[in-house]
């Protein structure tokens, strides 16, 4: 027998007959064929499942991210209405400069039935939140409700910490938070909203329905350069002279736009909770006040443009005028005849007055409501004054209100009603709103063209030898009228309350802004000789301000004024020889 003959196969061979092996094959071959389809159900409803979960997951998520933190926070509010999320337009100035916007805020709010401690609670978050009064807090965790506020428009500080607090049942909510940017500087004309968006004073209120919603910022003819400069200014002057107020305007004598409206005290928007009554009064539109002598620029331009005089004409102011029980004097009296420009020049209140007279109460009521002084402003805030005048209107009242006693206006009314008077003749309401394309609207012509020109060299005539020097600025050629006048108490006149005013317009030859400064119950000091008058207190800061704001506006200074010397000299010199005539 060989070696291959004998030697075993490394593995069993297994002999099997074909023909009987076949079923045992269809058998194998069915049960892997359910197997597999059995594998291939379970792992659909698996994926259905998944997708489902995911599908829900993805919904929560979106419906966290539009509503803040879903069914819950829409349950009620504190007061039972859900708060406003209407986006609110922005409000800018003139150039573009971001005056009101809306962010996103977080508000905090709790559900009292999920909070396992309410004192423990309230402990804590009156640590961080030390604004919150701790009774009421507790009063609201503890209560039975499912929704209360707890503070609203939190800081992303405050936000941070309550959060670390991890105190269930506390949840935020995030909505639109109305901010100002320049805070006080703009509050009284911007105005403010309450804590759901809702407009309550200034353009917030006036537009409130067309800022809610709309895509395009709303701009203001404001210029915050310029609001910032008057700002500045008065602001120094009423702490120089210890003034409990004031007022302060830039207008377009050629289109009526206001580049700047200070009322002061003023008050931040951001924190109008912390501001007083006195600091959210609009101080520019809503008071009334007797300006005094600065009525005498639309005295004298009613005479001149109605015949009464001409600037040749004059009266003896050597005697007061006596009037019933009143006497009428002069502050500085010159004790002589004086002309048409001498009685504007030096102010004189006789002169002014018997130039009232002549022209009679008819047509002085007739001019004061042609030129605005009569009605309230047609401002587009609410905060607009109504003025006050006497009723009825006799003898004595024609007399006082031609220099500024008995009738109170707003400084927005003065300062429009001066633009009228430089401008050439016509009346421009005054307006907030920046024109888009520069064109005013339609005006009302109240004096003519000459009889304006002849003013603005007589409001001149007052800054380069009258009582309003200092509000001389170099090479701008200021022209203006100071105001000063006793305020009314108790039936009659504080001899040691007054207000103090300057209005002004620049440059006299071709007006392009018209300025009025008020400073309300100023104090003489040592350098003015103890003298609170508009001529000591408003005119330096008209002069301040016009040096400033000239170069940003682009006016540029006069440097051959000799054409408009001439005329004042030539003023002048007709003055003296009519003074000559009258003393023949």
């Amino acid at each position: 027998m060989t070696e291959s003959a004998h030697q075993a196969p490394p593995y069993p061979t297994i002999y099997m007959d074909r023909a009987a092996s076949a079923p045992s094959t269809v058998v194998l071959a069915g049960q892997r064929a359910q197997a597999l389809e059995v594998g291939r159900t379970r792992l659909l409803v698996t994926g259905i499942v998944f997708a489902l979960a995911f599908f829900a997951i993805g919904w929560r998520l979106i419906d966290l991210a539009v509503s803040g933190h879903g069914a819950r926070a829409r349950l009620a509010t504190a007061d039972g209405t859900a708060p406003a999320t209407t986006l609110r337009a922005d409000i800018v100035d003139r150039n573009g400069a971001l005056l009101a916007t809306s962010v996103s805020a977080a508000s905090l709010y709790a559900d009292p039935r999920e909070i396992p401690d309410p004192r423990a609670a309230a402990d804590a978050l009156i640590r961080v939140l030390p604004a919150l009064s701790h009774g009421e807090l507790l009063t609201k965790l503890a209560s039975r409700r499912r929704f209360v506020w707890l503070k609203r428009n939190l800081t992303p500080r405050e936000e941070y910490a309550v959060n670390r607090l991890g105190i269930p049942g506390l949840h935020f909510r995030r909505a639109p938070r109305r901010i100002y940017p320049y805070g006080e500087l703009t509050a009284h004309a911007v105005g403010f909203t309450d804590i759901d968006g809702s407009g309550l004073s200034g353009i917030e209120r006036a537009f409130d329905s067309a800022l809610r919603g709309a895509d395009m910022p709303l701009a203001l003819s404001l210029d915050v350069r310029v609001q910032h400069v008057v700002a500045a200014e008065m602001a120094a002057a009423m702490e120089k002279f210890d003034a409990v107020g004031g007022a302060g305007l830039v207008l377009d004598v050629r289109t009526g736009e206001l580049l700047a409206m200070v009322s002061l005290p003023t008050f931040d928007p951001n924190r109008r909770d912390k501001a007083s009554p006195d600091a959210l009064f609009n101080r520019a539109s809503l008071g009334v006040y007797e300006m005094g002598s600065v009525f005498k620029i639309f005295t004298t331009a009613m005479a001149l443009d109605a015949g009464v005089v001409d600037l040749a004409d004059g009266y003896d102011t050597s005697e007061p005028i006596r009037e019933a029980r009143y006497t009428i004097t002069d502050f500085k009296p010159k004790k002589r005849w004086l002309s048409v420009p001498e009685i504007f020049m030096y102010s004189s209140n006789i002169g002014t007055a018997r130039m009232a007279l002549k022209a009679g109460g008819p047509m002085q009521r007739v001019f004061l409501e042609r030129i605005g002084l009569s009605e309230p402003a047609t401002l587009e805030i609410p905060e607009v004054g109504r003025p006050m005048l006497p009723t009825p209107w006799r003898r004595i009242n024609t007399i006082t209100a031609s220099y500024g006693q008995g009738i109170a206006v707003s400084p927005l009314q003065i300062v429009s009603a001066t633009a009228a008077v430089v401008n050439g003749g016509e009346l421009h309401p005054a307006t907030l709103l920046r024109r888009a394309d520069g064109a005013p609207p339609a005006a009302r012509r109240v004096i003519a063209p000459a009889t304006s020109r002849a003013m603005r060299l007589l409001m001149r005539l007052v800054v380069s030898h009258g009582t309003g020097r200092k509000a001389a600025a170099p090479g701008y050629l200021v022209g203006g009228k100071t105001g000063t006048a006793d305020k009314p108490m108790n039936g009659g006149y504080a001899r040691d309350k007054r207000i103090a005013s300057f209005a002004a317009a620049f440059p006299m030859t071709d007006p392009r802004y018209a300025v009025f400064i008020m400073l309300d119950e100023p104090k003489g000091i040592k350098s003015t000789y103890g003298y609170a008058t508009g001529g000591w207190v408003a005119a330096p800061v008209v002069a301040r301000v016009v040096d400033r704001i000239g170069p940003l506006l682009g006016v540029e200074p006069v440097r051959d004024q000799r054409g408009f010397d001439t005329r004042e000299r030539l003023l002048i010199q007709t003055s003296a020889r009519a003074r000559q005539v009258a003393a023949n």
